[in-house]
């Protein structure tokens, strides 16, 4: 009693071991929980305003909505089911015939032949090879089908959405891939004037869409542009760009590339200044020429940079919008009207929101398809 006593007069407490069991899962438990409590809100902004609208999207696609009348009325949505996506996809008295499309097919057969080919020669590994041609070749067989005699397709203007945005893709990603390593290679030495350099050519990165428009609509003007006065120095006629079917879209292209050359050019360039100096002194030394020493060692060097510049621009060249509604408006003649252009007036034009959102969720899958390959090509295993 006498020691008790002491101890609690020199300020010494008794707790019973039930009490500082608690508190040490108490505290393991906070441990546990801070790292999701700095993660939170991310997880918040990303579930409000991407999970939620996808799935919110998909909904809305299996009704007839009009965008005005909900508007006024919520009850005036009408639901139809899959209806959305049979109108955008099908068509009466379908056939399928191997020369319909023929161009776009022979591209196709030769990105699998690329595929298998790479595969070969070790550059993909199986799975991400195996993807890729099978990918293509299914693209290759959807572009057979088309309507038959009396046939149409329920909504032939989104089929011609989708083919002008895989001509754009098909134009634009090499374009941009080709030229953005040649400037990497060729900007890759430390000097002053190469540091100049590359702040202009990144430059044009930074400005929004409708600087890139209002700039390229004046260089294609035939009467006032740049372009038009360099053809009359050499006593040429003028091309007329915008208004000509023929040359709608390469001058979309055009001033595609300007605008987002920069940022691949510096992601390649960041990956040259990782390969070791030592392999291309190795390679002088054995007698190696440029050509060899860039194909041999300069692109296994960049093999994973170029997966990403390549299904980067993949990504983003489907969703081009700005240029084809700002410089062409579509035209002529629907000749430049993209798929999310063609959506966006779908929804916000005819007020057919139910079938703008059914395009949405299957622009979602061609990202999707695109990101899957991405993946399997940057993954682990293939590296």
């Amino acid at each position: 009693m006498v020691m008790a006593r002491s101890d609690m007069a020199a300020g010494r407490h008794y707790r019973p071991a039930g009490s500082a069991t608690s508190q040490l899962s108490a505290w393991r438990l906070s441990r546990a929980i801070q790292p999701y409590l700095f993660v939170l809100p991310f997880f918040a902004v990303y579930i409000l305003f991407l999970i939620y609208p996808f799935f919110k999207n998909i909904w809305i696609s299996t009704f007839d909505w009009n965008l005005l009348e909900v508007a006024f009325n919520p009850d005036a949505r009408e639901e139809v089911g899959l209806q959305n996506y049979e109108r955008v996809l099908l068509g009466r008295n379908l056939i399928w015939s191997f020369g319909h499309n023929i161009e776009l097919k022979l591209v196709l057969l030769a990105v699998a032949l690329a595929a298998a080919w790479g595969w070969f020669r070790q550059w993909w590994g199986s799975t991400a090879a195996f993807s890729t041609a099978f990918l293509a070749l299914i693209i290759a067989f959807a572009l057979g089908f088309h309507p038959g005699e009396k046939g149409r397709w329920f909504d032939g203007n989104f089929w011609n959405a989708v083919r002008n945005t895989f001509v754009f893709v098909g134009l634009s990603v090499p374009t941009i891939t080709l030229i953005s390593l040649a400037l990497a290679v060729f900007l890759n030495h430390q000097s002053r004037a190469m540091a100049v350099l590359r702040a202009l050519f990144y430059l044009p990165s930074v400005l929004s869409v409708t600087v890139i428009t209002l700039i390229w609509t004046f260089m294609f003007n035939p009467l006032q542009g740049l372009i038009g006065n360099v053809f009359r120095v050499f006593d040429a006629e003028p091309l007329v760009w915008v208004t000509n079917p023929d040359l709608a879209m390469p001058s979309i292209v055009i001033a595609t590339v300007w605008w987002v050359l920069g940022f691949p050019m510096i992601v390649l360039l960041a990956g040259l200044q990782e390969i070791p100096t030592e392999r291309y002194e190795a390679a002088r030394l054995d007698g190696a020429g440029l050509w060899s020493i860039f194909l041999h060692i300069t692109l296994p060097g960049l093999h994973r940079p170029l997966t990403f510049v390549v299904l980067y621009q993949v990504i983003s060249q489907f969703q081009i919008f700005g240029q084809a509604h700002l410089l062409t408006e579509g035209g002529p003649g629907q000749a430049t009207n993209t798929l999310v252009r063609y959506l966006y007036l779908t929804g916000f034009r005819d007020n057919e929101l139910g079938r703008a959102a059914a395009m949405a969720f299957l622009l979602f899958c061609i990202m999707a398809v695109a990101s899957f390959i991405y993946l399997r090509l940057s993954s682990r295993e293939e590296r």
